[in-house]
């Protein structure tokens, strides 16, 4: 497979992953959301994808928000990363891969049923789609020996988007800390055991 391949994609999302980007990622556990509420976001996506390239912006940081908001309420579905075993297990692979250099770790936030990682890439290899793919394949082999279960962990496909800016960095590092308390989980980010922030 040829590196392009693996930095613009599409499955049922576009995917753009550059060598030298700062991008933001959210990754969730397999049946998360249940089938109906992921119809209705991904129609709402797809009036979006016919707009030109600001106003597609815009709809699709709400469309993101309203997905997001649907993982942060969700309270029927996979949801093992609410287990301390389990958020560690995906904490220690995320700063391995920082430790090998596959990228530098900006800030991340483990949720119940989902991860929010921003990352900074090096200018050449390894490709980001490689690390993900290394990060999940771990992390769902070595959680479902831990939960005694087998089958899909992860969810397939992530979402992904590039930071544009210094300033739009400093909304998404806020918007990824304080996960936890819009969901009403605490008060002070520090507070929640699976954020991180390398300030």
């Amino acid at each position: 497979m040829a590196a392009s391949d693996l930095t613009h994609y599409q499955r049922n999302l576009p995917h753009r992953l550059p060598p030298g980007e700062v991008i933001f990622i959210t990754f969730r556990l397999a049946n998360s959301l249940p089938q109906p509420v992921l119809e209705r976001l991904r129609a709402e996506y797809e009036v979006a994808a016919t707009l030109d390239a600001e106003d597609k912006y815009l709809r699709q940081r709400r469309y993101f928000g309203r997905f997001d908001a649907q993982l942060d309420n969700a309270s029927t579905g996979a949801l093992w990363l609410r287990q301390p075993e389990i958020a560690q297990l995906v904490q220690q692979a995320l700063h391995f891969h920082n430790e090998r250099n596959s990228y530098q770790l900006v800030c991340y936030c483990i949720m119940a049923n989902h991860v929010h990682l921003v990352v900074s890439l090096p200018d050449q290899y390894p490709l980001l789609a490689q690390t993900l793919k290394s990060i999940k394949s771990y992390t769902a082999r070595m959680a479902n020996q831990l939960l005694g279960r087998e089958g899909q962990f992860w969810q397939r496909e992530s979402y992904d988007h590039i930071v544009r800016d210094a300033a739009e960095l400093e909304r998404v590092i806020a918007y990824v800390v304080n996960n936890p308390v819009k969901a009403g989980l605490i008060e002070n980010w520090q507070d929640w055991p699976y954020t991180y922030w390398a300030m």
